[in-house]
């Protein structure tokens, strides 16, 4: 597999910043809503919790095809607005919304990459998942990303329209009770999704 290493991803109002492990404890009061796991099942995670799985994922894959990138979404304007100095060690403390991630790998002609996220619910119905995710999309396609696949539970329409927005379509398959939601090159844009943003 081409070398894929993940890079600050700029957006209108976000930065979307390379997993530290040090992010497990603001990401833990990010991820504490139950209610971020109504269709994804599971609990809020403890930072200690979030240590060990940010250790991993940082780590990289045991499977050499196949790369994991994660990244932290910063708000930009929060963090002008927290930040203590300009020499602060991390720009974006107290900003960070949520995550986004890809598990890339081979399929067939290309590279298939398999995207998640989760917006914390204090900052849910901003668009901050659909930038989010439309700067992830934009970063997946340069790095030469054929592919792009999504599991949505049936019930999770903000998911739904997260990944409509950005151009994916949802397929008859289903996984583990949720829709494959995918994106090929050279497919037309699913309706509603703005061609010339993804």
């Amino acid at each position: 597999m081409t070398s894929i290493s993940t890079a600050v991803i700029d957006t209108e109002r976000l930065a979307l910043l390379p997993l530290r492990v040090a992010y497990a404890e603001e990401m833990a009061a990010v991820l504490a809503d139950r209610a971020l796991y109504a269709y994804t099942g599971g609990t809020p995670p403890t930072v200690e919790e979030l240590r060990s799985r940010y250790a991993r994922q940082v780590a990289g894959s045991p499977d050499p095809e196949v790369v994991w990138c994660n990244w932290m979404i910063g708000i930009r304007k929060e963090a002008h607005a927290t930040r203590r100095s300009a020499d602060s060690a991390e720009p974006f403390a107290g900003s960070l919304a949520g995550y986004v991630q890809a598990t890339i790998g081979p399929d067939g002609d290309g590279q298939v990459a398999e995207i998640a996220w989760v917006v914390g619910t204090a900052r849910q119905g901003r668009g901050i998942a659909t930038e989010a995710v439309r700067g992830l999309v934009r970063w997946l396609k340069e790095q030469g990303v054929r592919t792009l696949v999504a599991h949505i539970h049936p019930d999770h329409g903000a998911s739904a329209a997260v990944a409509k927005a950005v151009g994916l379509a949802p397929t008859g398959e289903r996984h583990d009770g949720e829709v494959r939601w995918r994106w090929t090159a050279g497919q037309r844009p699913a309706v509603g999704a703005c061609a010339d943003r993804v």
